[in-house]
Order: structure tokens, then sequence, then C-alpha cells
């Protein structure tokens, strides 16, 4: 029986397609877009070709908007840091306590260095509070740096909304849409969005490839200087086969975003609707009524999610936790933590993320497969008897965390 892959949260499978369009660029066409030959030219066609893919993807009125980057990290540090050079009068950041690590350790490291960051909170489905937001607007804020869509609970935010606020008080805005491009409709040209960062391995194109999109007019400085590429803008020579890559990704998840956003929803809601009937003590986290089509986030009471995910590896069925943001922790996700879920629920939160290449068979034995291995598990939790959990548990489990 074929094995299931609901991680794609986490990474996706390169399209057919995708690798299709790709390998002519590994060998025939190995030129250096740079050049002035033939070999050049052609290459050179091709990257731009890609860059007016990716432009139609996102809405963007200009394809010069659309920078190559490595990944949606380096897309995100350039933004921020970008906004601080060009900005020195300014110097606060704005974002929230359940950003990527991409945003949050940047931050942290720039609050050494004497910046000072906000750090939104959120409510206990994950929503921001944008009074929160509006109080610490001023014109000392350099750069907003708000996620698109949450990587664990697929919740989205306010980012329209949040940029037009910023716009208002003179401050840049960033998303980390790296979660988001490629799932949901998006026109970053009717926007006041200043900067977005992408990844290609999370819509179906290789790794090591991502964009950053900059509005014209936006203060820019590089992050990596060198050569004249993109514009001068991120020097290195670029990575074509990926490029094209990432073009192709970009066109397919247009063709499929109504797919997304119908087919592959219904597939996500029958599998969570079916599991919260099937299981006891257990809870969606983040916000069901406003999130990505594909992820669901479902919190299972008074087990260790690692446990989880370990019995579904052994049934060919790939899921994530998000329990453990880094491999090895043993605290809840900062996430988790944020939206003060239950340190039992907390500890046992599991990410189930789909893509347009799962069907309704797939998703039926996971719903089989679920039930008895949170039976076989809660048999062998301290915090649960018989048939539901001890007294006040809570007191029993009761750890500190730094």
């Amino acid at each position: 029986m074929a094995d299931i892959y609901l991680d794609n949260n986490a990474t996706t499978m390169v399209d057919p397609e995708v690798v299709e369009a790709m390998l002519p660029y590994f060998t025939e066409q190995f030129g250096n877009p740079s050049s002035m030959h033939s070999f050049g030219n052609k290459v050179g066609f091709a990257i731009k070709k890609a860059r007016k893919q990716i432009q139609e993807l996102l809405g963007a009125e200009h394809d010069s908007e659309i920078i190559f980057t490595s990944c949606g990290t380096e897309s995100d540090s350039t933004a921020i840091l970008s906004a601080l050079k060009a900005q020195p009068d300014r110097n606060e950041i704005i974002t929230t306590v359940v950003e990527h690590p991409a945003v949050l350790s940047l931050c942290e490291h720039l609050e050494k260095d004497g910046y000072k960051v906000h750090y939104l909170k959120v409510d206990d489905k994950g929503r921001l509070d944008l009074d929160e937001y509006r109080s610490v607007l001023s014109d000392r804020v350099a750069i907003v740096s708000v996620m698109w869509a949450n990587n664990e609970t697929g919740t989205l935010f306010p980012v329209l909304e949040m940029a037009e606020m910023a716009r208002e008080a003179g401050a840049m805005f960033h998303t980390d849409a790296v979660q988001a491009v490629g799932k949901i409709p998006m026109d970053l040209k009717s926007s006041k969005i200043d900067m977005l960062s992408l990844s290609g391995h999370k819509l179906h194109a290789p790794k090591g490839i991502g964009v950053l999109y900059l509005r014209r007019g936006v203060r820019f400085r590089p992050l990596l200087r060198g050569g004249h590429q993109e514009r001068g803008r991120r020097a290195g020579t670029e990575n074509t086969a990926s490029i094209v890559g990432l073009g192709k990704a970009a066109e397919l998840a247009r063709k499929h975003m109504e797919f997304e956003n119908t087919e592959v929803a219904a597939m996500r809601d029958r599998l969570e609707q079916a599991i919260l009937d099937a299981v006891p003590h257990c809870f969606v986290t983040g916000n069901p009524d406003n999130r990505l089509p594909n992820t669901t986030n479902i919190a299972f009471e008074f087990v260790e999610g690692e446990a989880i995910l370990m019995l579904l590896n052994k049934q060919g069925i790939a899921a994530s936790s998000g329990s453990a943001c880094t491999s090895g922790s043993l605290e809840p996700s900062h996430v988790m933590r944020a939206m003060d879920i239950p340190f039992t629920a907390a500890h046992g939160s599991v990410r189930l993320s789909l893509s347009r290449y799962n069907c309704m068979g797939e998703i039926e034995r996971v719903i089989e497969a679920i039930p008895p291995i949170m039976a076989q598990l809660r048999k062998l939790s301290p915090y649960w008897q018989d048939d539901g959990p001890v007294e006040e548990p809570e007191k029993a489990f009761a750890p500190m965390y730094a």
C-alpha cells in the first residue's frame, strides 16, 4: 500500500511538469544569462518568462518587482535588514509572537544590536488584535513583518488591512507569505504591501529557490552585493533551472487554485470532522473560520505528538507535530504556547497539511488509522485512566518552562 504524505506545509513534491521544464537547463541550456552570446540569451529569456509567471501568480504590477533569492529565509532577512538600513532614523520593528523562526530569530538578534521589537500577541484562536497593532505604530517603526498564514495552524492574518495601517504611519510592510502563495488568490498591485517572501518548495517547485517581491519605488538596500544580477538587488549567478521550475510551479498554482480551495479544502474538512467525531478530548487549534484550505492542526489531549507521529509513520502516514518546532525539543511550539493551549493538549498537537496530490481514499485510510493509535497511547498515559482523563490532570501535568 502506498505511503500517504500529509506534511505539505513542511515541503511539497516537485510537480512532474516542473521537473520536465527544468531538465533542459541542466544540459543543453546551460549558458550564463549574463553572457551576450546565444547560449546566455536563451537562458535570459527563460528567466524573464519565469519572472512573468510569478508576477501573474502574485498579482504584481511589474515583473521587475520579482527578485529571485535562494529561499524564504533569505527573502525575509533581506526585507527586514533592507528596511532598517534604508531608514536609519527608525529603529523599531513590529512582528508577531507566532512568526516563523526565519523572522523571529532575526528579530531576537536585532534586539541585541539595539533595535526595539514589538511582538504582537494572539488570542486563543491565533488571531491578532488590531488595536494593539495600532497602539505600537509610530514614526519610529521602520518595518512591520507579519506572516500571511501561520505555518502550524493555517490561520490567516489581516495583512492587507495591516499594510494600509503601516503605510499611514510611514512604515514599510513585509509579509512572509511562504505558506499562503499558491493556496489563496493574491493581487499585490491593489494592496499596500511593500515586500513579500515566498519559497519554491512550498508550492511544488524545488528547494533552494525563493522570491522577494519588492514594490517599485520602495527604498531598498541589498543583502548580497557583488555582480549586477537582479538589477543589482541580489548578487550571484542565477539558479536558472530552479528559477524556471518556480515559474512553471507558479503557472500550475494559478491553474489549480480553485481545486485547492474546493477539493483540497473538502478533503481537509472530511479528515478533520471525522477525527473530531471519533476521538474524544481533541480539538482544532487556530481559527477554523479563517485559514488556509489545506491545513488542520488538531490537539489531542493527554498524549505526546511525537508518539502519534511515530505510530502514523509505521503505517506509512507522514504528518508533523506542532509540539516541537525544533527537532529534539520537549517544549510545546511557540505557536501553541502563544495561543495559551493547555500543556496537556499542546504536547499532542498534530498538523495535517494536504496538497492537490492527495485523494479521498488516502483521507479515509488516515481516518481509520488515528482512533486506534490514540486509544493505544492513552492507555500508556499517566493522565488517562479507563475511559477518561484523571481528575485535575493539569495539576498532575505542571512542567516548568524557561
